[in-house]
């Protein structure tokens, strides 16, 4: 339970997303909601929050996604509609989960029952886990599968759930698994540690969700563009719960929304401020601006001026160090003179920066250790670093720079590099 250790005392929030169509718009080619949200939890909750992914994806198609769009790393990853649950970016598997979910469960039976069922086209072999055979079946014939598939199993001794979500992903699983048990199993694991979380957000739009906002004192949000088969749900049993919010606002804007309506915490990110002096000051919220901030330049968002280069000099200490992912050395302030030949260079094209899984730690008074990967995306494109900075302020109202080592992250493609 690395994750929790990291925390010293319960998680101010834990949030708890769906991925397609809550967290990741897939009709947003920008990812402006997505990226709104990920400044908005690394400069505020990294510190002292979980994140957690729930998706029905399964392992494979959950790190394509991670490859395809500019995601941050969760604690942990709740995959498979509810029957894997892992933590932190080495995605270790709970081993107490997979023995609770064997109970009544033969994946063998299911398999030979569903295939007395025509309607049942079988997914992708990487989407039949350990703890879920799924399949695709048309809406019109879902109900009466669904009804018959179940009464079988239970004349096979098999204690099963099956879910149909989507219009058109239909899973069978074991009784105890879904994302709604997935997540109580966490709260009551957390309970035990002695971290009960002190607020639990739970994000999601399809009808697989559902279980997540019947946890008792779970807040929760179903995005704007939230499927039928969930609002139907709400509309028949949480339509008088002030708990669940139905947003005004679509996937992770609708998420960021909904942690201002039930006063969880911050919602405004990063991204959505213009100056960003005054904001409270935090190592993590630092991090994430000065990301920002070479985004503008290169997208020539921000005024060109001596001024920005200046200021940026201002903060960094005469004698700090950059080594480059490149292993080169480079005094600090001396390399930012570079910054007047990148201005705008990425003007119109879709390049963003973002920063994942910000850690700080407090060396002595004001002085701070933070690690953090950064990335870059234009177009099709994606490069990465991981960074280790030393940040200072002892001697002034802001941070100041020590010093900066970064190198490039194995799965990332390598070449140019500014900062």
């Amino acid at each position: 339970m690395d994750i929790m250790d990291r925390l010293n005392s319960s998680p101010r929030l834990m949030l708890v997303s769906d991925l397609d169509h809550t967290m990741v718009d897939h009709h947003d080619p920008e990812n402006s909601s997505l990226l709104r949200f990920n400044a908005l939890w690394e400069a505020h909750y990294r510190q002292d929050s979980l994140l957690v992914f729930s998706t029905g994806r399964s392992p494979t198609l959950y790190k394509q996604l991670r490859k395809e769009k500019p995601m941050i790393t969760p604690d942990i990853a709740i995959m498979s509609v509810g029957t894997e649950i892992t933590y932190g970016r080495s995605m270790m598997p709970d081993d107490g989960w997979v023995q609770f979910l064997n109970q009544k469960w033969d994946k063998n039976i299911v398999i030979e029952e569903t295939s007395k069922f025509p309607e049942l086209k079988p997914q992708a072999e990487t989407e039949q886990r350990p703890h879920k055979v799924s399949f695709y079946v048309q809406k019109d014939k879902a109900q009466s599968v669904t009804q018959a598939l179940s009464k079988v199993l239970k004349e096979r001794g098999l204690n099963v759930k099956i879910i149909y979500s989507g219009g058109i992903d239909l899973d069978v699983l074991p009784n105890g698994a879904g994302k709604g048990q997935a997540l109580a199993y966490l709260l009551k694991k957390f309970e035990t540690e002695g971290k009960p979380p002190l607020n639990t957000l739970a994000c999601g739009d399809s009808g697989n969700d559902a279980e997540l906002f019947s946890i008792p004192g779970v807040y929760g949000v179903m995005v704007s563009n939230a499927q039928e088969e969930l609002l139907q749900w709400h509309a028949e049993n949480a339509k008088d719960n002030p708990k669940i919010l139905h947003a005004s606002e679509r996937c992770a804007s609708g998420i960021i929304e909904a942690i201002g309506h039930f006063k969880l915490g911050q919602n405004l990110s990063p991204r959505d401020v213009s100056d960003s002096r005054q904001e409270n000051l935090s190592p993590y919220l630092e991090i994430v601006n000065f990301a920002l901030l070479i985004e503008k330049w290169r997208r020539a968002e921000v005024e060109n001026s001596e001024l920005v280069i200046a200021g940026i000099k201002a903060t960094v200490f005469p004698s700090a160090i950059l080594i480059h992912p490149s292993g080169s050395a480079h005094n600090t302030r001396e390399y930012l003179n570079t910054f007047r030949k990148v201005y705008g260079d990425k003007k119109g094209k879709q390049y963003r920066i973002w920063v994942d899984d910000v850690v700080a730690t407090q060396l002595a008074p004001g002085v701070w250790l933070v690690k953090f990967d950064k990335w870059e995306l234009c177009g099709e494109e994606r490069k990465a670093c991981a960074s280790t900075s030393i940040l200072s302020s002892r001697d002034s109202d802001w941070f100041n720079l020590v010093h900066v080592h970064q190198t490039w992250l194995e799965d990332s493609a390598q070449g140019e590099w500014f900062l």
